[in-house]
């Protein structure tokens, strides 16, 4: 082969890497969000049954961690005095953006369907914005004023005010709750310079989170219901025990390992874009297992919240973005 041809292919495989690696994350951020996207309906079939909210979330967050922290450890590679100094930080995760997510967007779909919960949880980063301007003066453009408009306006149809449909205040609440949560983790989880390996952090979390739900449950502040009971998917019998594993392996386990994955080939800005993708995962998951379909207007103003949302994405970004150097 000559020269020229050997410079043409190394030319293309240096093209072909970053493609390959983009690529690759794109399919783990996928994974990612539709792993995340079918909790709400399994645990919505589980709740049917008599389970608890907390005892749902405590299994699903002891069976990840068992499955996280091993690679969250090699992760660590024994740098324990970094654990320590950031033993606060792990502490506010677990107890913020793992458990009081998990559990309120649980105790929410015990009140109302899985999609309108998931919906206004995912108000979060219009939260974001807002906390960043209060706390930090990181005043919003434009762009992100507009965003939390269209959300604002979404979320009214979800919820079918206008309509003048029954509202479940306590399913709204918990579903804040979750909104909260998630935020937590969205800041959390944005702040590169403590040094944490993220495994380490999302096993640190869930190990929080299990420790914290099980004392409650043991002090009886918690109820712990579980029940042996079938529970029904799609008019279909299935054991008590096969949503718990999925639960625990795909969409907790599974879903923070792949997002991770997807984060650090992606980028954060790409992963969240992709992440947009777990509320229709959720909407098609509760449809096709609980047979929970929103009506045209909660559709709407589904699709309002998430233009919202991007907006608001977008917007942040336009505002953080630094300006230019010169030489």
């Amino acid at each position: 082969m000559s020269s020229f041809a050997n410079d043409a292919a190394v030319r293309a495989g240096t093209r072909g890497a970053p493609r390959s690696r983009t690529a690759a994350g794109l399919g783990l951020a996928v994974l990612s969000a539709v792993s995340f996207g079918m909790s709400g309906a399994l645990a919505g079939g589980l709740l049917d049954t008599g389970w608890s909210p907390g005892a749902i979330v405590l299994v699903r967050m002891g069976l990840a961690a068992l499955v996280v922290v091993p690679f969250g450890l090699r992760a660590l590679g024994g740098r324990w005095g970094l654990l320590r100094r950031n033993a606060r930080l792990v502490v506010t995760y677990g107890l913020l953006a793992v458990a009081a997510a998990q559990f309120c967007f649980f105790a929410a779909v015990s009140y109302m369907p899985v999609a309108p919960a998931l919906l206004i949880e995912y108000t979060a980063p219009a939260a974001v914005v807002g906390w960043l301007w209060l706390r930090h003066d990181q005043r919003p453009g434009p762009v992100t004023v507009l965003g939390a408009v269209l959300a604002a306006g979404g979320l009214v149809l979800v919820l079918g005010v206008l309509a003048g449909a029954d509202v479940s205040l306590p399913g709204v609440a918990w579903s804040l709750g979750a909104m909260v949560g998630a935020a937590s983790y969205f800041v959390i989880s944005a702040d590169e310079d403590n040094g944490l390996p993220p495994l380490v952090l999302a096993g640190g979390g869930l190990v929080v989170g299990t420790v914290a739900l099980g004392l409650l449950g043991l002090t009886g502040l918690l109820p712990m219901r579980a029940g042996t009971a079938a529970t029904a998917y799609a008019d279909r019998a299935v054991a008590w025990w096969v949503p718990l594993v999925v639960l625990g392996l795909v969409t907790a386990a599974l879903a923070y390992t792949t997002g991770i994955g997807a984060g650090r080939r992606l980028g954060s800005r790409l992963a969240s874009f992709v992440a947009l993708l777990e509320v229709l995962a959720a909407v098609g998951f509760a449809w096709l297992l609980l047979g929970q379909l929103p009506g045209p207007a909660q559709l709407l103003g589904g699709l309002l919240i998430l233009a919202g949302v991007v907006a608001v994405k977008l917007g942040e970004r336009t505002a953080v973005r630094p300006e230019p150097v010169c030489a």
